[in-house]
């Protein structure tokens, strides 16, 4: 990408962030940069606490690409002196340590996933431990000097810990410490991170202060929710998608996601454009259109980005082969349905229908442990209605735990 003007950047740079603390002096700090031809120092950092990065990782990351077409330096910090500390943000309890050693191994593995999108040969890939391992017991001193216990308790999870009488530790206390003195050691123009990280990204800039540099611009990207739909994805609580999941497994877990999270999965996920992303809104918005559609698009636009065209069509193939056809039986019972009578569409009325439970109530509790299928997505809402998210011209095959099939079919 040819350099742009500092205007035009900064118009690229915005795309999709939540908060740019604050953005006259980004604009300021790529002005500068024009003129004198230096580029910005662009810091995000990673703690290695489990092996795998993930497609939530890469909403921040996709931007660090953006900054790295600029011509900016991106450095890909993995903190493998602060994954031993664990980071305490939105914890309730204390994060449990990890050791040297699952640090390194999981640190490995970072250094070859963040090339599947970011450029090897302009990317600066460091370690917090080369200046923190270092560091003398004086210099912790006078680092916890620079920061007050008040302004640490300020922080959302920790003032709510400390009211409940749940234990802090001093070590975690250190985290957001050591974390912003990444940024002084690296020197960063900018920090991205989500926004969950927004008091450490801030104490970043404080200390930037307290050293004599000049602050950091944080810049805070919106934070992606796990396949279970409840919480942000996360390695800890295993609702995520790896970015080194194999093709098949990536797109079977997109296809698990609940419905309502099809529109922000293209919006922070893929590279769609302002234009797709407003038809997949609008399609979304029809009650004639089955969700599923949209969400093998989806899949398959994943697993294109991560391991390419020829693997994403090949899950597709697998994905519709196992749920869609090779699975289900020539002769299953068909249920007929009125598709106007909200007690017809609902789904525990239905399986209760098809004879294989006894009781609405029996098929509820099915549906919560996860033992129904409809077109191959699992469905655990005992709510659940067809009219609300399925339409279909000719039927729809429903699955039952490991065996049981049947056919919905509108009443005529």
């Amino acid at each position: 990408m040819a350099i742009l003007k500092p205007q035009e950047q900064l118009e690229l740079i915005k795309r999709g962030a939540v908060e740019i603390i604050r953005e006259q002096e980004l604009s300021e700090k790529l002005e500068r940069s024009y003129k004198t031809g230096k580029p910005l120092v662009i810091k995000q950092g990673f703690d290695p606490t489990a092996p795998d990065l993930h497609i939530g990782h890469m909403v921040s990351i996709r931007k660090l690409k953006t900054f790295q077409e600029l011509g900016h330096t991106v450095v890909f910090l993995i903190g493998d002196f602060t994954g031993m500390i664990g980071d305490p943000s939105g914890r309730s309890t204390t994060r449990k340590a990890m050791t040297r050693e699952d640090v390194e191994r999981n640190a490995e593995t970072y250094k070859s996933q963040i090339f599947r999108v970011l450029d090897p040969q302009k990317t600066v890939v460091d370690f917090n431990s080369r200046w923190c391992s270092g560091m003398k017991f004086e210099d912790v001193l006078a680092l916890t000097s620079r920061y007050t216990v008040a302004r640490i308790l300020e922080r959302d999870d920790f003032a709510k810990r400390y009211s409940e009488g749940k234990p802090i530790s001093m070590l975690e206390f250190m985290y957001p410490l050591v974390q912003g003195y990444d940024s002084v050691a690296i020197g960063a123009d900018v920090e991205l991170g989500g926004t969950d990280q927004k008091f450490n990204l801030l104490v970043g800039r404080d200390l930037q202060r307290e050293y004599g540099q000049e602050p950091q611009v944080v810049m805070t990207m919106p934070l992606l929710i796990g396949t279970d739909g409840v919480e942000k994805m996360s390695k800890s609580l295993g609702n995520y998608i790896a970015i080194c999941d194999e093709p098949d497994q990536m797109f079977g877990k997109t296809m698990s996601i609940p419905d309502t999270l099809i529109y922000d999965y293209f919006r922070l996920s893929t590279d769609v454009d302002a234009h797709e992303l407003e038809e997949v809104k609008r399609q979304l918005e029809q009650p004639d259109i089955n969700p599923m559609n949209l969400k093998k698009r989806l899949a398959r636009r994943l697993v294109e980005i991560y391991h390419g065209p020829g693997a994403a069509e090949a899950a597709q193939v697998g994905f519709e082969k196992q749920f869609s056809k090779r699975e289900v039986p020539d002769n299953i019972p068909i249920i007929p349905i009125n598709w106007n009578s909200p007690q017809d569409t609902w789904l525990p009325n239905i399986i209760k229908a098809s004879g294989i439970t006894i009781s609405g109530s029996q098929a509820s509790r099915l549906i919560e442990q996860g033992a129904v299928e409809i077109e191959g997505e699992k469905i655990t809402d005992r709510n659940y209605h067809l009219s609300d998210k399925v339409f279909f011209a000719d039927s729809v095959i429903i699955k039952i735990g490991k065996k049981h099939y049947f056919k919905i079919v509108k009443k005529e």
